[in-house]
């Protein structure tokens, strides 16, 4: 679980930029960073109600995060900095049916650099995580805007398999509830065929949702992943 110290609910009015946002908290409109650079055009609408980390820090330059916003009765987590610590967590925890040796962040192989390598039952793995915040109807989808950089990491991880490696994308739902997961080939196609390419490959694709509440965050259980 990962929680967040000093969070304060308020009310989304605005996102003038990708990495602000005015937020009402405490009847004082103020300017929040967003830790998400994605579009979110489904999630910050005016009027949301949303949760906010107070920070002291004087080099910031604003001195609130936005972390959670309510669409519905759901709860997502925007921090697209927390998939991959999540993903460590479960990873470390036995997700993968096994504890892994050898955990480590940041891992290059080839022209890519992944989130994840580690050992698991004597084998050499790579894995990317991919935070998915986009919801609709109960299926989460991923991503929402092209990614080039996404489908690079999966012909990476294509590669891999092929070199002998086991290969892995974990995709971790910011959210409780999802039905499923698919590729948003609306928005990337390039990506879609690229999952599926890989998936071909031998790439194992995996999804998991999340647990979230105003100040916390957790991985849950698993999705089912539909190509």
């Amino acid at each position: 679980m990962i929680t967040y110290p000093k969070v304060h609910p308020g009310v989304f009015l605005a996102r003038p930029n990708r990495f602000l946002a005015r937020v009402e908290i405490g009847g004082r409109e103020t300017l929040c960073h967003v830790k998400n650079t994605g579009r979110c055009r489904e999630l910050l609408i005016p009027g949301a109600a949303v949760w906010c980390q107070a920070h002291h820090d004087p080099r910031r330059k604003t001195g609130w995060s936005l972390i959670t916003v309510q669409k519905g009765a759901a709860l997502f987590n925007l921090d697209s900095q927390v998939p991959n610590r999540l993903a460590a967590q479960w990873v470390q925890d036995g997700g993968l049916g096994a504890k892994p040796e050898n955990l480590r962040r940041e891992q290059t192989w080839g022209d890519s650099r992944f989130d994840l390598a580690f050992t698991l039952r004597d084998t050499p793995c790579l894995l990317e995580v991919k935070g998915v915040t986009l919801e609709e109807h109960g299926t989460a989808r991923f991503p929402d805007a092209p990614t080039a950089r996404g489908a690079r990491h999966l012909r990476g991880l294509a590669a891999a398999v092929a070199a002998g490696l086991e290969a892995y994308v974990l995709f971790v739902c910011q959210m409780a509830g999802v039905r499923q997961v698919e590729p948003n080939r609306r928005a990337d196609p390039v990506f879609a065929q690229a999952l599926q390419d890989a998936a071909e490959a031998g790439v194992h694709i995996l999804a998991v949702d999340c647990a979230v509440t105003p100040d916390a965050i957790q991985a849950a259980g698993p999705v089912p992943v539909v190509l």
